[in-house]
């Protein structure tokens, strides 16, 4: 089994330590997927029955909620939405009482990309990342008014924008009202980086490998801004490049690894860009004068004319290599460790590290 395979089994796994027979008392492998516009199934596996309860927020305590299932046994329950409407899940043992709070990863827009809550993961301390706190995403431009209000309703606090100064131009957030966060750099670098203007597939495999390895200090300044605001601790915080993969995907394992979740649930997490992007939805039509005047609107242009665009491309190399790994590994080569990246070059103390998890996990 390829890097690629072991990582994307893992996605079915995002709360379970192994794929061991579910123990009496222990609720494992729980997980919500929308099957249908307006249902969800939720599943779980449990050798004694589970009360299944439901919430309209991440931190809704247990005698707040609505029991929707009671002593349910067969690991499986659906259930019907209203419109718009974000439920969260608490499965509940009913023999032990031992809860596991659960919610839907990928959220669904009309017109938008790859909008993920990274909540629910295994983290340090036996603890697992906060629902509701942390949401990634490809860019906004085509949100629809239901999508801008669906997102408002998250309640996000800030909005980190890690695009470039010519994407923001030609493709800016319709997410007004929430406070936005950017730092200003020109794509020239990352088209450098990566070589995204090469033809061949060797070629282009080489320039992601080359340009994730550039990353930790090509982004670096972008980390300061992201950390900065999750250490305000002012609500929850979005983040976003244009198709939510590559800038997002690094910020995504930076913040993981400093929460303390397992590497292969990074790369899990990573490599879940490739089915939840929708590329139709990640840029706004680029005009012929703004694509002749601009060098990067034009070669964003030159993607949407092109129909292998509409269909989002595995993160890895020809033999399954996760492109996150090279970034990875230029962190360990130069800084030692992530912890140790975050605290000489991102300046963060540990301090800091204690706060985000005493805030992010639960």
């Amino acid at each position: 089994m390829t890097d690629f395979a072991k990582a994307v089994a893992i996605l079915a796994l995002p709360l379970a330590a192994t794929m061991a027979p579910a123990l009496a008392g222990t609720i494992t492998t729980p997980t919500v997927e929308r099957i249908a516009p307006d249902r969800l199934e939720i599943r779980w596996k449990d050798a004694d029955p589970v009360d299944v309860l439901q919430a309209d927020r991440a931190d809704a305590p247990a005698a707040s909620v609505k029991l929707i299932s009671s002593r349910d046994a067969d690991g499986v329950h659906v259930v019907t939405l209203a419109d718009g409407s974000r439920p969260y899940f608490l499965l509940r043992d009913a023999r032990t009482k031992a809860l596991v709070r659960v919610a839907e990863r990928v959220l669904p827009l009309q017109q938008g990309s790859n909008l993920r809550d990274i909540g629910g993961y295994p983290a340090a301390g036996g603890k697992h990342v906060r629902w509701g706190m942390i949401y990634r995403s490809g860019g906004q431009p085509m949100f629809t008014e239901t999508d801008v209000q669906q997102v408002k309703g998250l309640g996000i606090a800030n909005l980190v924008d890690l695009r470039s100064d010519e994407e923001r131009v030609f493709a800016p957030t319709k997410l007004d009202g929430i406070p936005y966060n950017a730092v200003g750099y020109s794509m020239a670098g990352i088209f450098k980086s990566m070589s995204l203007n090469a033809t061949e597939p060797s070629q282009a495999s080489a320039g992601m490998t080359n340009g994730y390895r550039a990353f930790p200090i090509q982004l670096a300044p972008q980390m300061r801004l992201v950390f900065r605001k999750l250490l305000s601790q002012e609500g929850p915080v979005l983040y976003n490049c244009s198709a939510g993969q590559d800038r997002t995907g690094f910020t995504t394992a930076i913040i993981l690894s400093a929460l303390g979740v397992p590497r292969e649930t990074i790369y899990a997490d990573y490599l879940l860009s490739t089915p939840s992007r929708r590329p139709q939805w990640e840029l706004s039509p680029i005009s012929e004068a703004m694509a002749q005047t601009n060098p990067v609107a034009g070669y964003f242009a030159r993607m949407q004319k092109d129909p292998a665009f509409a269909t989002a491309k595995p993160l890895t190399t020809t033999d399954g290599t996760p492109f996150l790994t090279f970034a990875f590994q230029a962190i360990d080569q130069r800084w030692g460790s992530v912890d140790a990246y975050l605290q000489q070059e991102i300046g963060l103390s540990r301090v800091d590290l204690a706060a985000l998890r005493a805030h992010y996990l639960e």
